[in-house]
């Protein structure tokens, strides 16, 4: 029978990434533990987490939850799937979740994240990784995942050396789930290619307020996103990073792919007002030409339209 590892795991944040990562797993025969809060956790209780997917149908999941305080237990891995400006609020809860052999896998948009965490959490594995996926927390206990796509890819950091068996594990778990997982030998490379997609995608969407369908007809939109694009991947070249010739084509061929209805989260949460990852998308790339001088006007262009946002306190994990 293909069934899971013992491997126990906890999911650090139940929004779109969370829950459809969660909610898979759990689907699969995981034990599996999702971090959540307010009314979204107590739909969770009452009729389990709803999915809404493309690959999975409609299924109510009993999964597991509750708040980060109120977990008690110890992981073996720990995704983590909360917005970069709430990294702080999750130092606490990996720290106590942790045991010595614990792998935390964050899979969030903004690059470098790995790196923050561990600088948090001295003495836990931080890995690093990243995720493609279209998916949003869409009513209190439902998460709606849009598309063929979702793949997570992870590996150690530089200078890490962990147990290629648990890394496979893992693996082996998530593609049980329908999970394209891939176990990277240059995550630094991976998830700097994922930061450049989604940060041309989420700035393009928000700079003209616009869903996805509308950047991939020719257009303005869409040369905005090439430009971005191409900015990017000069400012990873000037860091030294393998960034393929190929990554324009690439990112087209995944924004091609998604529903044309789809918007990025960071242009959900400046719609709404919400606290956003404005500052890791946008300022973020912009300070890193500075510092390697890259000319990015196509990037100057949007930032002209939004201040800068980067002292956000974090609302906790959503």
């Amino acid at each position: 029978m293909n069934t899971c590892s013992s491997l126990k795991y906890l999911v650090v944040g139940t929004g779109g990434v969370g829950g459809a990562l969660g909610g898979f797993l759990a689907l699969a025969g995981c034990e599996v533990t999702c971090i959540a809060r307010g009314g979204h956790l107590q739909a969770i209780r009452e009729k389990g987490l709803r999915l809404k997917s493309t690959l999975k149908g409609m299924p109510s999941i009993a999964l597991k939850a509750c708040t980060a305080e109120a977990y008690h237990d110890r992981a073996d891995v720990i995704f983590v799937c909360v917005k970069g400006y709430s990294i702080d609020s999750v130092a606490e809860l990996v720290r106590k979740a942790a045991h010595r052999d614990t792998l935390v896998i964050p899979l969030l948009n903004v690059y470098g994240t790995g790196e923050r965490i561990q600088q948090r959490v001295e003495g836990v594995n931080v890995l690093d990784g990243c995720i493609y996926i279209v998916s949003y927390l869409s009513a209190p206990g439902e998460i709606t995942q849009m598309g063929k796509i979702f793949r997570v890819v992870y590996g150690a950091r530089k200078g890490q050396y962990l147990a290629q068996e648990t890394l496979e594990a893992v693996r082996d778990d998530l593609t049980r789930a329908g999970i394209r997982a891939v176990v990277s030998d240059d995550i630094d490379r991976e998830t700097f290619i994922k930061w450049t997609y989604i940060s041309s995608m989420a700035c393009t969407g928000a700079y003209f307020d616009v869903p996805v369908g509308a950047i991939q007809q020719p257009g303005r939109e869409r040369d905005l996103f090439i430009g971005l694009t191409r900015e990017n991947a000069e400012i990873g070249r000037q860091r030294g990073i393998a960034v393929p010739e190929d990554l324009l084509e690439s990112h087209l061929r995944i924004l091609d792919h998604l529903e044309p209805e789809s918007t990025a989260s960071l242009q959900k949460d400046l719609a709404k007002g919400h606290a956003s990852e404005i500052d890791g998308l946008l300022f973020q790339m912009i300070r890193m030409a500075e510092e390697t001088g890259v000319d990015i006007p196509f990037y100057r262009q949007v930032a002209a339209k939004f201040r800068p946002q980067s002292c956000y306190t974090a609302r906790g994990i959503v």
